[in-house]
């Protein structure tokens, strides 16, 4: 936990209150407080969809503090519950039927959080058909692909999801694709913009773990970069009860070469021409031997002198304070560049078509020049020399981050202030 934070929590503790008391969490000073229920929280193997919550509600504490929020979430485990309520003391759960029964009653105002879809459409149903109160959409992507992510959901089903986000109050896209399809597909909410990913705003700290990890790793603040490998799909069915999926696991041995090699050239020409180290880390808990077997198993023994690879997963804390005293970030995830940005860090972002349209956010934010889509060859191409600039111009790249979160921050503001009047 930050210095800062625990200054914070000290001077209000002597006040007789918590952090989350004095935001109105608890139902202080408003006559009537406003009640938000945020359904959110998606699952935990993953950090960046660990991310969307707390960034939500950092954004909710920030513009609107005298609401009372509670999380209906669908996973908040392995030790996340934790994180959160260390960060947000006040915050309230949903923990079963008569939670969710009592929250139904008392909110005024359902908020879907971020996401890689309208996640919770179901749940937003039961909102409309028990509550017929408003509700509305901050921050997802939309697609025609399915859960499967191999074939496109029916034309009934879409036209469904469309029904739902045109009764929102408002419906907020991640990226500017998503927002083109909701237009295209007839979607009719009042207020259809682009809106960030609240993981932009994502804000949780473990600074003791991260010192920790980099001092018994060798690795100097400002003197790394950060390395992230992800294959086509994510192989779930190593980590959860799922049967295997021959056709993605298919797709992902025909590719994994292929999208991984150009980091690889990265790293060498970063270690040859520089002074930084690599740390090789993960955004869910599939991809630390994906980093072994295409980047750590690969090097030589010089290189893998300068190079760290971490061989356990981690929680978004801990993963954000590592961040911050990089020296920037590159890789195939998404939600760790978005953690970067929103703290002013460099990061470079690969993409291709299996992971629909999110990534073409960084173009929407004005960091075209470090997106990268793997689906194109010059761009494939292109990677090795751009992460090499990267490291060597840290002032440049520094500023080029800058841009990006100072956008990222002004639509934060505008669509929190939307928001803040819908919910009253």
């Amino acid at each position: 936990m930050s210095h800062e934070l625990l200054s914070r929590r000290s001077v209000l503790s002597r006040l007789g209150l918590t952090l989350g008391a004095s935001l109105g969490w608890r139902g202080a000073a408003a006559e009537t407080p406003k009640r938000v229920l945020l359904r959110s929280s998606w699952q935990t193997v993953n950090i960046g969809d660990i991310a969307h919550t707390p960034g939500v509600l950092h954004l909710l504490e920030q513009h609107l503090p005298e609401a009372e929020i509670t999380l209906w979430p669908s996973r908040i485990d392995n030790g996340v519950e934790d994180l959160l309520l260390e960060r947000f003391p006040g915050l309230r759960f949903v923990k079963g039927a008569e939670d969710l029964k009592r929250a139904f009653n008392e909110s005024d105002f359902l908020l879907h959080g971020s996401g890689p879809s309208l996640v919770a459409q179901k749940d937003v149903e039961r909102w409309i058909e028990a509550t017929n109160k408003p509700y509305g959409v901050y921050g997802i992507t939309l697609s025609r692909r399915g859960s499967t992510a191999t074939t496109d959901v029916s034309d009934d089903a879409f036209a469904k999801t469309i029904t739902i986000l045109s009764g929102a109050r408002f419906a907020y896209f991640r990226d500017s694709k998503s927002l083109e399809l909701a237009k295209s597909g007839g979607c009719k909410s009042p207020v259809m913009e682009f809106g960030p990913d609240g993981a932009f705003a994502c804000d949780l700290r473990q600074d003791q773990k991260a010192t920790t990890f980099l001092s018994a790793n060798g690795l100097e603040e400002g003197g790394f970069l950060c390395c992230i490998p992800r294959l086509r799909y994510t192989p779930y069915w190593l980590i959860k009860d799922l049967p295997k999926d021959d056709v993605k696991h298919a797709r992902n041995e025909a590719m994994k070469f292929h999208d991984h090699d150009p980091h690889l050239a990265a790293i060498r020409l970063v270690l040859a021409e520089t002074n930084l180290k690599i740390l090789l880390c993960p955004e869910d808990q599939t991809q630390m031997q994906v980093g072994k077997e295409l980047f750590y198993d690969r090097l030589t023994d010089d290189e893998r002198k300068r190079v760290v690879w971490r061989p356990d997963y981690w929680l978004t804390g801990e993963a954000l304070s590592v961040y911050k005293r990089s020296a920037g970030l590159f890789g195939n995830e998404m939600h760790s560049p978005i953690m970067c940005i929103g703290q002013g860090i460099p990061a470079i972002v690969c993409r291709w078509s299996e992971q629909t349209t999110k990534g073409y956010m960084w173009s929407d934010i004005g960091l075209g020049e470090w997106l990268f889509d793997f689906d194109r060859e010059e761009d494939v191409m292109r990677l090795p020399e751009t992460v090499l600039a990267m490291a060597k111009d840290p002032d440049k790249a520094r500023r080029v981050a800058a841009k990006g979160r100072a956008f990222v921050e002004q639509r934060q503001r505008e669509t929190m202030a939307l928001v803040k009047k819908e919910v009253g």
